[in-house]
Protein backbone atom coordinates (compact mmCIF):
# COMPACT_ATOMS: atom_id res chain seq x y z
CA UNK A 1 0.00 0.00 0.00
CA UNK A 2 1.26 3.48 -0.82
CA UNK A 3 0.71 5.69 2.21
CA UNK A 4 1.43 9.37 2.85
CA UNK A 5 1.89 10.28 6.52
CA UNK A 6 1.58 14.02 7.21
CA UNK A 7 3.07 15.31 10.49
CA UNK A 8 3.15 18.77 12.08
CA UNK A 9 6.25 20.80 11.30
CA UNK A 10 6.72 22.32 14.75
CA UNK A 11 8.75 19.35 16.01
CA UNK A 12 10.83 16.74 14.22
CA UNK A 13 9.78 13.10 13.87
CA UNK A 14 10.56 11.48 16.26
CA UNK A 15 10.98 14.28 18.82
CA UNK A 16 14.25 14.60 20.76
CA UNK A 17 12.25 15.32 23.93
CA UNK A 18 8.60 16.30 24.30
CA UNK A 19 6.24 15.65 21.37
CA UNK A 20 3.56 12.99 21.61
CA UNK A 21 2.18 13.30 18.07
CA UNK A 22 5.60 13.16 16.50
CA UNK A 23 6.59 10.12 18.57
CA UNK A 24 3.49 8.24 17.47
CA UNK A 25 3.92 9.21 13.81
CA UNK A 26 7.53 8.06 13.85
CA UNK A 27 6.67 4.66 15.28
CA UNK A 28 3.75 4.24 12.88
CA UNK A 29 5.86 5.07 9.83
CA UNK A 30 8.66 2.70 10.74
CA UNK A 31 6.32 -0.19 11.56
CA UNK A 32 4.37 0.30 8.32
CA UNK A 33 7.63 0.17 6.36
CA UNK A 34 8.64 -3.03 8.18
CA UNK A 35 5.32 -4.51 7.11
CA UNK A 36 6.07 -3.87 3.44
CA UNK A 37 4.18 -0.65 2.76
CA UNK A 38 5.58 2.21 0.67
CA UNK A 39 5.46 5.11 3.10
CA UNK A 40 6.24 8.77 2.46
CA UNK A 41 6.57 10.98 5.53
CA UNK A 42 5.89 14.69 5.12
CA UNK A 43 7.61 16.33 8.08
CA UNK A 44 10.48 18.64 9.04
CA UNK A 45 13.75 18.01 7.22
CA UNK A 46 15.59 16.91 10.37
CA UNK A 47 13.18 14.00 10.89
CA UNK A 48 14.54 10.45 11.07
CA UNK A 49 12.47 7.66 9.57
CA UNK A 50 12.53 4.43 7.62
CA UNK A 51 9.98 6.09 5.34
CA UNK A 52 10.86 8.34 2.41
CA UNK A 53 11.10 11.87 3.80
CA UNK A 54 9.59 14.91 2.06
CA UNK A 55 10.01 18.33 3.62
CA UNK A 56 9.43 22.00 2.89
CA UNK A 57 11.77 23.16 5.68
CA UNK A 58 15.13 21.74 6.81
CA UNK A 59 14.44 21.69 10.55
CA UNK A 60 11.69 21.71 13.14
CA UNK A 61 10.05 25.13 13.07
CA UNK A 62 10.38 25.62 16.81
CA UNK A 63 14.17 25.58 16.37
CA UNK A 64 14.22 28.21 13.61
CA UNK A 65 14.02 31.70 15.10
CA UNK A 66 13.76 33.20 11.62
CA UNK A 67 10.33 31.67 11.06
CA UNK A 68 7.58 34.08 12.03
CA UNK A 69 4.56 32.68 10.19
CA UNK A 70 4.13 28.99 10.95
CA UNK A 71 0.97 28.75 8.85
CA UNK A 72 2.86 29.52 5.65
CA UNK A 73 4.98 26.39 5.97
CA UNK A 74 1.94 24.33 6.86
CA UNK A 75 0.25 25.47 3.65
CA UNK A 76 3.39 24.74 1.64
CA UNK A 77 3.56 21.24 3.07
CA UNK A 78 -0.10 20.44 2.45
CA UNK A 79 0.11 21.86 -1.07
CA UNK A 80 2.96 19.46 -1.81
CA UNK A 81 1.07 16.52 -0.27
CA UNK A 82 -2.04 17.06 -2.36
CA UNK A 83 -0.15 17.86 -5.56
CA UNK A 84 1.29 14.35 -5.18
CA UNK A 85 -2.01 12.77 -4.07
CA UNK A 86 -2.28 10.53 -7.15
CA UNK A 87 0.97 8.81 -6.09
CA UNK A 88 -0.67 7.45 -2.92
CA UNK A 89 -3.41 4.99 -2.11
CA UNK A 90 -4.26 6.84 1.07
CA UNK A 91 -3.20 10.01 2.89
CA UNK A 92 -3.04 9.96 6.68
CA UNK A 93 -3.07 13.42 8.26
CA UNK A 94 -1.94 14.15 11.81
CA UNK A 95 -2.42 17.91 11.28
CA UNK A 96 -5.66 18.47 13.13
CA UNK A 97 -8.10 20.32 10.91
CA UNK A 98 -5.49 21.82 8.59
CA UNK A 99 -5.82 19.20 5.83
CA UNK A 100 -9.61 19.21 5.75
CA UNK A 101 -10.03 21.85 2.99
CA UNK A 102 -7.54 20.02 0.76
CA UNK A 103 -8.89 16.50 1.15
CA UNK A 104 -12.09 17.02 -0.85
CA UNK A 105 -10.13 18.29 -3.86
CA UNK A 106 -8.51 14.94 -4.78
CA UNK A 107 -9.66 11.37 -5.38
CA UNK A 108 -7.16 9.82 -2.98
CA UNK A 109 -8.92 9.40 0.38
CA UNK A 110 -7.58 11.12 3.49
CA UNK A 111 -8.03 9.85 7.03
CA UNK A 112 -7.51 12.32 9.88
CA UNK A 113 -6.34 11.26 13.34
CA UNK A 114 -7.79 13.53 16.01
CA UNK A 115 -4.79 14.14 18.25
CA UNK A 116 -6.08 17.33 19.86
CA UNK A 117 -9.20 18.79 21.36
CA UNK A 118 -12.18 20.56 19.88
CA UNK A 119 -12.49 24.33 20.25
CA UNK A 120 -15.29 26.75 19.32
CA UNK A 121 -13.22 27.83 16.33
CA UNK A 122 -12.01 24.51 14.90
CA UNK A 123 -15.42 22.94 15.43
CA UNK A 124 -16.68 25.05 12.55
CA UNK A 125 -14.23 23.43 10.14
CA UNK A 126 -14.70 19.93 11.53
CA UNK A 127 -18.46 20.33 11.16
CA UNK A 128 -18.01 21.53 7.57
CA UNK A 129 -15.97 18.38 6.81
CA UNK A 130 -17.85 15.98 9.11
CA UNK A 131 -18.22 13.33 6.39
CA UNK A 132 -14.46 12.85 5.95
CA UNK A 133 -13.11 9.80 7.85
CA UNK A 134 -11.65 10.39 11.31
CA UNK A 135 -9.84 8.25 13.87
CA UNK A 136 -10.11 9.10 17.56
CA UNK A 137 -7.27 8.21 19.93
CA UNK A 138 -9.72 7.42 22.75
CA UNK A 139 -13.46 6.91 22.95
CA UNK A 140 -13.66 9.79 25.41
CA UNK A 141 -12.21 12.17 22.82
CA UNK A 142 -15.25 11.92 20.55
CA UNK A 143 -17.88 14.65 20.45
CA UNK A 144 -21.18 13.07 19.49
CA UNK A 145 -22.86 16.43 18.98
CA UNK A 146 -20.53 17.15 16.03
CA UNK A 147 -21.64 13.97 14.25
CA UNK A 148 -18.17 13.35 12.78
CA UNK A 149 -17.53 10.25 10.69
CA UNK A 150 -15.29 8.52 13.28
CA UNK A 151 -14.50 5.17 11.70
CA UNK A 152 -12.46 3.79 14.61
CA UNK A 153 -10.61 4.44 17.85
CA UNK A 154 -6.92 3.55 17.63
CA UNK A 155 -4.94 4.00 20.83
CA UNK A 156 -1.48 5.51 20.60
CA UNK A 157 1.36 3.02 20.92
CA UNK A 158 4.97 3.02 22.07
CA UNK A 159 8.00 0.82 21.49
CA UNK A 160 8.28 -0.88 24.87
CA UNK A 161 11.76 -2.21 24.04
CA UNK A 162 13.16 1.32 24.35
CA UNK A 163 12.02 1.58 27.99
CA UNK A 164 13.80 -0.26 30.78
CA UNK A 165 11.73 -2.04 33.42
CA UNK A 166 12.35 -1.03 37.04
CA UNK A 167 11.61 -3.78 39.57
CA UNK A 168 11.41 -1.32 42.44
CA UNK A 169 11.52 2.45 42.95
CA UNK A 170 14.58 4.39 43.97
CA UNK A 171 15.23 5.11 47.65
CA UNK A 172 14.37 7.52 49.10
CA UNK A 173 11.12 7.23 47.12
CA UNK A 174 9.59 10.13 45.21
CA UNK A 175 6.63 11.10 43.03
CA UNK A 176 7.15 12.00 39.36
CA UNK A 177 5.40 14.46 37.08
CA UNK A 178 6.20 14.66 33.38
CA UNK A 179 4.57 16.83 30.74
CA UNK A 180 4.01 20.37 29.60
CA UNK A 181 3.93 22.70 32.57
CA UNK A 182 0.53 24.12 31.67
CA UNK A 183 -2.73 24.49 33.63
CA UNK A 184 -4.49 21.63 31.85
CA UNK A 185 -1.72 19.15 32.74
CA UNK A 186 -2.08 20.03 36.43
CA UNK A 187 1.49 20.50 37.71
CA UNK A 188 0.09 22.89 40.35
CA UNK A 189 -2.07 19.99 41.58
CA UNK A 190 0.95 17.67 41.57
CA UNK A 191 2.70 20.15 43.85
CA UNK A 192 -0.35 20.29 46.12
CA UNK A 193 -0.47 16.49 46.28
CA UNK A 194 3.23 16.34 47.17
CA UNK A 195 2.92 18.96 49.89
CA UNK A 196 -0.16 17.39 51.46
CA UNK A 197 1.42 13.93 51.42
CA UNK A 198 4.90 15.01 52.44
CA UNK A 199 6.45 13.21 49.45
CA UNK A 200 9.27 14.56 47.28
CA UNK A 201 8.12 15.54 43.77
CA UNK A 202 10.43 15.51 40.75
CA UNK A 203 9.02 17.36 37.73
CA UNK A 204 10.19 17.51 34.13
CA UNK A 205 8.69 19.13 31.06
CA UNK A 206 8.81 22.11 28.78
CA UNK A 207 7.27 25.51 29.35
CA UNK A 208 5.68 26.93 26.22
CA UNK A 209 5.57 30.70 25.72
CA UNK A 210 1.83 30.73 26.29
CA UNK A 211 2.36 29.06 29.68
CA UNK A 212 5.23 31.21 30.88
CA UNK A 213 3.11 33.46 33.12
CA UNK A 214 1.42 30.42 34.65
CA UNK A 215 4.79 28.80 35.34
CA UNK A 216 6.24 31.95 36.90
CA UNK A 217 3.26 32.57 39.19
CA UNK A 218 1.91 29.10 40.01
CA UNK A 219 4.86 26.72 39.75
CA UNK A 220 8.21 28.45 40.17
CA UNK A 221 7.55 29.87 43.68
CA UNK A 222 7.12 26.31 44.98
CA UNK A 223 10.34 24.92 43.49
CA UNK A 224 12.79 24.63 46.36
CA UNK A 225 15.18 22.07 44.89
CA UNK A 226 14.39 19.70 47.76
CA UNK A 227 10.79 18.61 48.19
CA UNK A 228 9.70 20.19 44.88
CA UNK A 229 12.32 19.75 42.15
CA UNK A 230 12.13 20.94 38.54
CA UNK A 231 14.55 19.14 36.21
CA UNK A 232 13.82 21.00 32.97
CA UNK A 233 12.79 19.38 29.70
CA UNK A 234 13.67 15.67 29.59
CA UNK A 235 14.69 13.63 26.55
CA UNK A 236 13.58 10.03 26.04
CA UNK A 237 16.29 8.45 28.17
CA UNK A 238 15.92 10.99 30.96
CA UNK A 239 12.15 10.68 31.24
CA UNK A 240 12.38 6.89 31.25
CA UNK A 241 14.79 7.03 34.20
CA UNK A 242 12.74 9.70 35.97
CA UNK A 243 9.49 7.71 35.83
CA UNK A 244 11.07 4.28 36.20
CA UNK A 245 12.76 5.20 39.46
CA UNK A 246 9.64 6.87 40.84
CA UNK A 247 7.24 5.19 43.26
CA UNK A 248 4.26 6.76 41.47
CA UNK A 249 3.70 9.04 38.50
CA UNK A 250 1.10 11.76 38.98
CA UNK A 251 -1.27 12.68 36.14
CA UNK A 252 -3.55 15.27 37.80
CA UNK A 253 -5.07 16.75 34.63
CA UNK A 254 -7.75 19.44 34.67
CA UNK A 255 -9.09 18.86 31.15
CA UNK A 256 -10.49 16.06 28.99
CA UNK A 257 -7.13 14.59 27.98
CA UNK A 258 -7.49 12.97 24.52
CA UNK A 259 -4.94 10.26 25.35
CA UNK A 260 -2.03 10.97 27.68
CA UNK A 261 1.10 9.19 26.47
CA UNK A 262 2.86 9.89 29.78
CA UNK A 263 0.61 7.36 31.54
CA UNK A 264 1.65 4.63 29.11
CA UNK A 265 5.33 5.57 29.30
CA UNK A 266 5.23 5.44 33.09
CA UNK A 267 3.45 2.11 33.32
CA UNK A 268 5.80 0.46 30.81
CA UNK A 269 8.72 1.22 33.14
CA UNK A 270 6.76 -0.45 35.94
CA UNK A 271 5.61 2.70 37.71
CA UNK A 272 1.88 2.95 38.51
CA UNK A 273 -0.08 6.10 37.73
CA UNK A 274 -2.42 8.17 39.87
CA UNK A 275 -4.62 10.14 37.51
CA UNK A 276 -7.68 12.34 37.67
CA UNK A 277 -10.61 10.37 36.28
CA UNK A 278 -11.47 12.46 33.26
CA UNK A 279 -11.02 12.28 29.52
CA UNK A 280 -9.13 9.17 28.41
CA UNK A 281 -7.65 8.17 31.77
CA UNK A 282 -10.24 5.42 32.54
CA UNK A 283 -9.38 3.83 29.18
CA UNK A 284 -5.65 3.77 29.89
CA UNK A 285 -5.20 3.13 33.61
CA UNK A 286 -6.51 -0.19 34.92
CA UNK A 287 -7.93 1.16 38.17
CA UNK A 288 -6.62 -0.78 41.16
CA UNK A 289 -4.14 -2.78 39.10
CA UNK A 290 -1.84 -0.35 37.24
CA UNK A 291 -2.79 2.76 39.18
CA UNK A 292 -5.73 4.64 40.62
CA UNK A 293 -8.35 6.98 39.20
CA UNK A 294 -9.26 9.87 41.47
CA UNK A 295 -11.55 12.91 41.52
CA UNK A 296 -9.87 15.19 44.05
CA UNK A 297 -6.44 16.07 45.36
CA UNK A 298 -7.26 14.39 48.67
CA UNK A 299 -8.17 11.16 46.86
CA UNK A 300 -4.83 11.32 45.04
CA UNK A 301 -3.00 11.73 48.34
CA UNK A 302 -4.86 8.76 49.85
CA UNK A 303 -4.02 6.62 46.80
CA UNK A 304 -0.24 7.00 47.01
CA UNK A 305 0.45 4.31 49.61
CA UNK A 306 -1.95 1.90 47.86
CA UNK A 307 -0.25 2.53 44.53
CA UNK A 308 3.14 1.62 45.93
CA UNK A 309 1.78 -1.86 46.73
CA UNK A 310 0.76 -2.62 43.13
CA UNK A 311 2.64 -5.19 41.03
CA UNK A 312 4.99 -3.24 38.79
CA UNK A 313 5.19 -6.15 36.32
CA UNK A 314 1.42 -5.87 35.80
CA UNK A 315 1.91 -2.24 34.79
CA UNK A 316 4.36 -3.15 32.05
CA UNK A 317 2.33 -6.10 30.77
CA UNK A 318 -0.76 -3.91 30.56
CA UNK A 319 1.07 -1.57 28.18
CA UNK A 320 2.59 -4.32 26.03
CA UNK A 321 -0.85 -5.89 25.61
CA UNK A 322 -2.84 -2.73 24.86
CA UNK A 323 -0.55 0.11 23.79
CA UNK A 324 2.26 -1.30 21.64
CA UNK A 325 3.38 0.22 18.34
CA UNK A 326 2.46 -3.06 16.68
CA UNK A 327 -1.12 -3.01 18.00
CA UNK A 328 -1.47 0.64 16.96
CA UNK A 329 -0.22 -0.13 13.46
CA UNK A 330 -2.58 -3.07 13.12
CA UNK A 331 -5.42 -0.77 14.05
CA UNK A 332 -4.46 1.74 11.38
CA UNK A 333 -4.02 -0.97 8.75
CA UNK A 334 -7.60 -2.05 9.41
CA UNK A 335 -8.72 1.58 9.07
CA UNK A 336 -6.90 1.91 5.74
CA UNK A 337 -8.51 -1.30 4.44
CA UNK A 338 -11.93 -0.08 5.49
CA UNK A 339 -11.53 3.33 3.87
CA UNK A 340 -10.12 1.88 0.65
CA UNK A 341 -12.97 -0.62 0.45
CA UNK A 342 -15.46 2.22 0.90
CA UNK A 343 -13.66 4.25 -1.78
CA UNK A 344 -13.77 1.30 -4.16
CA UNK A 345 -17.49 0.78 -3.64
CA UNK A 346 -18.21 4.47 -4.23
CA UNK A 347 -15.85 5.14 -7.11
CA UNK A 348 -15.89 1.78 -8.87
CA UNK A 349 -12.15 1.49 -9.41
CA UNK A 350 -9.39 -0.50 -7.78
CA UNK A 351 -6.43 1.86 -7.97
CA UNK A 352 -6.38 2.10 -4.18
CA UNK A 353 -5.43 -1.56 -3.85
CA UNK A 354 -2.31 -1.30 -5.95
CA UNK A 355 0.78 -2.30 -4.00
CA UNK A 356 -1.27 -3.44 -1.02
CA UNK A 357 0.75 -5.21 1.66
CA UNK A 358 -2.23 -6.21 3.72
Amino acid sequence: MRIAQVAPLWERVPPPAYGGIELVVGLLCDELVRRGHEVTLFASGDSISLAKLESVHPQALRLDKEVKEYGIYEMLQLSRVYEKAAEFDIIHSHMGCAALPYANLVKTPTVHTLHGIFTPDNEKLFTYARHQPYVSISDAQREGRLNLNCVATVYNGIDHTTYDFYESPQKPPYLAFLGRLSPEKGPHLAIEIAKKSGWTLKMAGKVDVVDREYFESQIKPHIDGEQIQYLGEANHAQKSVLMGNAAVTLFPITWREPFGLVMVESMVTGTPVIAMSMGSTPEIVDDGKTGFLCHTVDECVAAIDKATQLNRRDCREHVIKNFSAQKMTEGYEEVYRQILADSFSKNGHARTLIGSAV
